[in-house]
């Protein structure tokens, strides 16, 4: 028992004790012990009543409470809960209310006080939040204004063989396009896009890190995959280095799948790729989306109208450009000379144009790779970082980073 509770009991007996031998008034032991005459008659009261028991608290809570949850709503959570085991409360009551909207369904903190009676809630430690310097405010505002694609961790299935999962999602829907056992090879991944782009259409922006396949050290950071994105119109979005907070939704998706999926995972390849097809019909489909406002991704996404081209368009370049094909080497041939421009843009149209006396802006698609100086020397652009940032002018922007 706590050390407090205990002196309180003990003050009761005594001052009931002191009123017995007749030494004191009411009045004086009450002033004696810090109290009011209205307690000191209730001890009083509590003890004539005979009960052994009378010094001790009592509880406060009501006898009946006319708005306690039914044992039938109660059974009905629990088996909402063990059906999907990582819903919580939240979205325990969102499933609840969608499937049966005419039972007044408690509220989710109720709900969680449920599971945790249950045993079937877990406490996590929490730790204190980081002061944030900046905050998201540009986002994507439809469906298929931007994918975001990444490959999460690799693992090992319980036969011991290699797993890597390729994740591409729709940025404002968070509907999940695809979850697709693939190695990191550009050709490999390139058919996991062309096979979504056939099938869903193209989006207007592709969000991305700076590893391999995606991207590279190469001119404007570019790779053969990434390349081949700007000649189907998508542009590319890379976020800046070591800065995975800059596509934090996929990352977040990815500690779901794992979760869900990989906990432990399974024996082969083959039933781990059955595994995030079944979890992906079940978070775009079934699963209510706290960010979404508690509904499936499903309910907001739809397919693309951009569709793929049958074949692959050729950059358009305004009049005023030189345009070069880049050779099997990575070399364009310039004012005489042959310049070594990028591996990744081998057999591309690049565009040059004079930006100032002697010095010429390299231009892929939409992007600028890189700048030729006066001494005829290829210097290659780091790619535009896309952060999720608010909003600067043109006059604010910076310019392109030479490496």
């Amino acid at each position: 028992m706590p050390f407090k509770e205990t002196c309180r009991m003990e003050e009761r007996v005594g001052m009931l004790s002191d009123f017995d031998s007749g030494a004191f008034s009411v009045s004086a032991l009450c002033r004696r012990y810090g109290i009011s005459r209205d307690t000191f008659y209730l001890w009083h009261d509590r003890r004539a009543g005979g009960h052994a028991d009378w010094f001790m608290d009592r509880s406060h809570a009501v006898h009946e409470c006319p708005h306690r949850t039914t044992a039938e709503l109660e059974a009905r959570i629990i088996a909402t809960r063990k059906r999907f085991r990582h819903f919580g409360p939240k979205k325990i009551r969102a499933w609840l209310m969608e499937h049966d909207p005419h039972i007044v369904w408690p509220a989710a903190s109720t709900m969680g006080d449920i599971l945790k009676r249950a045993g079937l809630v877990t406490a996590r430690s929490r730790q204190r939040r980081q002061i944030e310097q900046g905050r998201v405010v540009c986002d994507a505002s439809e469906a298929n204004e931007e994918w975001s694609v990444d490959f999460k961790g690799w693992f090992l299935t319980g036969n011991g063989t290699r797993c890597d999962p390729l994740t591409i999602a729709d940025s404002h829907t968070r509907y999940q396009l695809d979850t697709r056992i693939s190695d990191q090879k550009i050709s490999s991944v390139k058919r996991v896009f062309t096979r979504l782009f056939y099938q869903y259409g193209l989006p207007q922006s592709l969000r991305c890190d700076n590893g391999s396949p995606f991207g590279s050290h190469g001119a404007g950071g570019l790779t053969r995959l990434s390349a081949w994105w700007l000649r189907l119109g998508v542009d590319v979005r890379f976020i800046t280095p070591a800065s995975p907070q800059e596509n934090g939704r996929h990352e977040r998706f990815h500690r779901t799948l794992n979760e869900h999926t990989a906990c432990p995972p399974a024996q082969t390849l083959k039933a781990q790729q059955i595994a995030f097809d079944r979890f992906r019909h079940h978070y775009n489909e079934e699963r209510p989306h706290e960010a979404l406002g508690q509904i499936p991704p499903a309910r907001l996404w739809s397919p693309s109208m951009r569709t793929m081209p049958t074949q692959l368009p050729e950059p358009e370049y305004d009049p005023y450009y030189e345009v070069r094909r880049v050779r099997s080497n990575g070399q364009i041939k310039w004012g005489g000379t042959k310049l070594y421009v990028s591996d990744a843009l081998i057999g591309q149209r690049v565009a040059l144009k004079e930006i100032r006396d002697g010095i010429h802006i390299v231009r892929f698609c939409n992007v600028d790779v890189g700048i030729i100086n006066r001494a005829g020397k290829f210097a290659r652009f780091a790619p535009v970082r896309h952060k999720l940032r608010k909003a600067k002018t043109v006059e604010d922007q910076p310019g392109p980073k030479c490496r």
